[in-house]
């Protein structure tokens, strides 16, 4: 019997494409069931491939998921439900933009099994928010925070910091200003300027490397929430579910255009990116550093199995001792560590 596995559906469509983004988005309004037909059909796909396996959460990314109509939405999830085992706590998250989605539309989502939202706010400052190329406004995206939270579901919102001729008493700003939304998770971001996007042809005034660090580090000590990933805040009990899972190395299948998955299936690991067409059997070697990787990541860091114990540079582990920690259970970094995870991935694994 293969394991459980989570899924993560792509919705790729967009009102727009903001300044700041990489990601692949397709700023149009498709053809709904022609999306859902295909979504349908890789579902399908893995339901034959899997088995009737127990799925503990479903994410709608984006692009925009709450762009999609209601009867695409439950379409897809009618489609996991006949060929999967749905878990009865089953988690199932759509990323939303504020501008595009409202109170009745929010119940009927719920009515069909969404029982957690994602909203990018990005910032609480309007000047801002038009810089970003967002198309709401601050009192749009905490109305439907409100609305959101009323629904008793979980909420989180995304928030961007680091933009150009930010200080750092600007994020302390942001963080009281976060605190008096009492949400239970928030995602900050150091905004990437990325090539061949809007920003990345501007020449911007991005704070410095030493700026950034202090910026990150002021999130962590005015922020109400916890971190428990490099960039993720929560209560105790609301982080997602999701994303930890494939953090701390689970099974998880991708859908929909670019998705990457990590599915289980005749005894052997698997990378999936893309479509169903793109499979390739995963080593042991490389799925313990895949899981070094995202494990890190997170608060609680790696655990400590024996095919990850095998690919750790232990002298180096040791002679850093400020930067990375272990215990009989887990390796993990310290503070100062998380500020230079990439650096430190190239170092501790052999």
């Amino acid at each position: 019997m293969n394991p459980a596995h989570n899924f993560y559906i792509h919705v790729p469509y967009c009102l727009s494409k903001c300044r700041y983004c990489a990601f692949y988005s397709v700023p149009v309004i498709p053809n709904w069931e022609t999306y859902a037909n295909k979504i349908c059909d890789e579902i399908n796909f893995w339901g034959q491939k899997i088995g009737r396996v127990v799925v503990p959460t479903i994410f709608f990314g984006g692009g925009t998921p709450s762009l999609m109509p209601i009867s695409v939405f439950e379409k897809i999830i009618s489609c996991i439900n006949n060929n999967f085992d749905i878990a009865k706590d089953c988690e199932i998250t759509i990323e939303a933009n504020p501008d595009t989605l409202d109170k009745d539309k929010l119940n009927d989502f719920i009515k069909n099994g969404l029982n957690r939202l994602s909203i990018g706010v990005q910032s609480l400052n309007d000047t801002e928010l038009e810089f970003l190329g967002r198309h709401h406004n601050v009192a749009t995206a905490v109305n439907l925070i409100n609305i959101a939270q009323s629904c008793n579901i979980n909420v989180s919102a995304d928030f961007i910091y680091g933009l150009p001729n930010q200080k750092v008493e600007d994020i302390q700003e942001m963080c009281k200003k976060i605190n008096a939304l009492n949400l239970t998770h928030v995602s900050l971001y150091e905004l990437t300027i990325e090539e061949n996007t809007p920003f990345g042809k501007m020449q911007l005034n991005m704070p410095d490397n030493d700026t950034m660090a202090n910026m990150y580090m002021t999130v962590s000590e005015y922020l109400d929430l916890p971190k428990y990933e490099i960039s993720n805040y929560a209560k105790h009990g609301y982080e997602c579910k999701h994303n930890q899972n494939i953090w701390y190395g689970n099974a998880y299948i991708g859908c929909g255009p670019t998705a990457a998955g990590r599915p289980f299936f005749d005894n052997k690991w698997h990378e999936q990116l893309g479509n169903n067409a793109l499979l390739q059997e995963m080593n042991d070697d490389t799925r313990a550093i895949e899981k070094i990787i995202t494990g890190l990541r997170t608060v609680r860091g790696v655990a400590l199995t024996t095919d990850v114990v095998e690919q750790l540079n232990w002298n180096w582990i040791k002679e850093n001792n400020n930067l990375v920690l272990f215990n009989d259970k887990y390796l993990y970094t310290s503070d100062k560590g998380m500020l230079l995870l990439d650096k430190i991935m190239a170092d501790l694994i052999k």
